[in-house]
């Protein structure tokens, strides 16, 4: 068995500072389009806000008397404002959604670029569901709000500025009332940002953390149903799951009591740009028609504002779920530790060094202790030993999936790893095998798939090597697929390769096949197997045993046997389960 991985920590959520900085990079390219936009909007708006004035002038003729005749004008001019209104403010929103839209593909390229060059052992640590949680959750969040919120939110926040700039124009005294409200609506602003902005990153962060939980659980569902650990899983997924709801019903809370308390802001300024109305008309400063505008001016703030503040509650959700996307989309790449030194390619083909290697994953949780290991070019070498003997941390330490913590690595030539998790890419058989090398030819694939004695089951598929398999295709065996992953490997054709228990998934009545399939993909290649069967290290040209993150023997596989230590005792402990089934 390989070793258990490390607790999982989450990959990095961005600052404030850095996802400003993030998305004046994004909307750099683009200032033109965002200009233009902004120009746009303001126009439609600024037509939008003639309709109080000719409803006020309106008023004021039906109050002098006029006939009805002397109301057309005013119709028609109505008329033509909501036409210009309505074109201005779609071709608006047109460039609002460009602008949005290109801007989330480019930070779409950037997440999955990064993404896919993040070093393997940070997302380990990080787990599946929270890189799952990302893609997934937080890009639809940010979806959603660049395609729904920001148009709106454009729209809402210049009608807001331009309504209350009119009100000034009518009477500074209007705009005064109208203000009345604002302090509370400040103060609540604050207080909902304070409260919301840290509550909504938690909740992402719990809803990541079920989803962790749901995918071990069910990636190990048959390991967890062996060891009768159902229960112990399901409390686990239900604890997340009612700890994920908990802090959603706190945002719901905090909602309710925010708009509570803007409603008696919004009923405040009402009321006191009614009075105003009613005083400035008692004492002749202002007409009928001019408080009526004045208080449709106020009333018509009622739909931006409400408009403002469910996007504001949209934008802080959104808000955290951009921060972890721009986490991983401008995260730099972490630098080597201090004591280790980088891996370098030796003189000698196919050769590997380790020296002086450590490693930990985490500080102070030191897996390898000075680790010295050399492979010949073309030697095959079995690493045994028992479960979290550092084995597999050892073998992805040379494959490059891990840094070292301390210590060198040299290698000569490309190193292709190969282990028991085997992901089958959704398309083509044949296309899944030229991830390994892109311009191979059908021969060659056949060849490869020949070679790991895959090619007579591949050529019995429904379409033969165009078969679609993976998700939504023709499902392959755990044993057909690790000989797709050898397949590979032997397409990738590396000088060194590794093994990382990549038979084990094969069973016993699959295992020589597969493994005498291993044999032939590592043929000619320096290989360091991880063996899971102690048949695949009694055949390897050397053998070395590792306990507690050490290598303490090394040897053939009588030599082993002869001295009576580790190995030994691992192979009669092996023999004698054998003999007994």
């Amino acid at each position: 068995m390989t070793e258990s991985p490390p607790e999982t920590t989450g990959l990095p959520v961005a600052t404030s500072a850095e996802l400003r900085a993030a998305v004046r990079e994004l909307l750099r390219p683009r200032r033109g389009l965002a200009l233009a936009a902004a120009a746009v909007l303001t126009a439609a708006t600024a037509v939008g806000l003639l309709t109080q004035p000719l409803l006020g002038r309106a008023v004021d003729l039906v109050a002098e008397g006029r006939p009805a005749g002397d109301l057309t004008e005013l119709a028609l001019l109505l008329v033509a404002v909501a036409l210009v209104q309505g074109g201005a403010l779609a071709y608006g929103l047109a460039l609002v959604s460009r602008l949005g839209e290109t801007t989330l593909a480019r930070l779409r390229e950037r997440f999955v670029d990064r993404a896919l060059t993040l070093p393997l052992d940070q997302l380990e640590r990080a787990g599946s569901g929270d890189l799952t949680a990302r893609v997934t959750g937080d890009v639809t969040l940010v979806a959603q709000a660049v395609r729904n919120a920001l148009p709106a939110l454009a729209r809402s926040a210049l009608a807001i500025v331009l309504t209350l700039g009119a009100l000034a124009l009518l009477d500074w005294r209007f705009l005064l009332a109208a203000l009345v409200g604002v302090p509370v609506q400040a103060h609540t602003a604050r207080w909902y940002l304070r409260h919301a902005v840290p509550l909504y990153a938690r909740q992402r962060v719990a809803v990541a953390g079920v989803q962790q939980r749901l995918l071990e659980t069910l990636g190990g569902a048959r390991t967890v149903r062996a060891f009768r650990h159902e229960a112990h899983h399901t409390e686990r997924v239900e604890r997340g799951s009612l700890a994920a709801l908990d802090l959603t019903m706190r945002e719901v809370r905090l909602v309710i009591s925010f708009y509570s308390r803007l409603h008696l802001a919004e009923f405040a300024g009402l009321a006191a740009v009614l009075v105003t109305g009613y005083l400035l008309v008692r004492d002749g400063s202002a007409s009928v028609g001019t408080a009526t505008a004045a208080a449709l001016y106020f009333h018509s703030l009622f739909t931006p504002i409400n408009a403002a503040l469910v996007l504001m509650d949209d934008a802080q959700s959104a808000q955290a779920g951009l921060a972890r996307i721009v986490g991983v989309a401008h995260h730099p790449q972490p630098e080597p530790a201090a004591d280790a030194e980088p891996a370098a390619p030796t003189e000698d083909p196919g050769r590997v060094t380790v020296t002086a290697l450590d490693h930990a994953y985490e500080p102070g949780r030191t897996v390898l202790h000075e680790v010295d290991l050399a492979l010949r070019p073309k030697e095959r070498v079995a690493l045994v030993g028992a479960s979290g003997a550092g084995k597999s941390t050892l073998a992805r330490l040379i494959a490059g999936v891990h840094r070292p913590t301390a210590g060198r690595i040299g290698r000569g030539g490309a190193v292709g790893l190969v282990t028991q998790e085997v992901h089958v890419f959704a398309g083509p058989l044949a296309e899944d095998l030229r991830l390994a090398r892109p311009e191979a030819t059908e021969t060659e694939l056949r060849a490869a798939l020949d070679l790991v004695g895959a090619l007579d089951w591949a050529e019995a598929l429904p379409g033969g090597l165009d078969t679609v398999v993976g998700a939504g295709g023709h499902r392959l065996t755990a044993a057909q697929a690790q000989q797709l992953a050898l397949a590979r490997l032997v397409l990738a054709d590396p000088a060194i390769a590794v093994l990382d228990e990549a038979t084990a998934e094969a069973g016993s009545t699959g295992a020589r096949s597969l493994e005498r399939a291993a044999d032939r993909a590592l043929d000619g290649r320096t290989a360091l197997v991880v063996a899971h069967r102690l048949t695949q290290a009694a055949t390897a040209d050397r053998i070395v045993v590792m306990a507690g993150g050490r290598i303490v023997e090394s040897g053939t596989h009588d030599e082993l046997r002869a001295a009576g230590g580790r190995y030994a005792a691992l192979w009669d402990a092996w023999s004698d389960h054998r003999t007994a089934h």
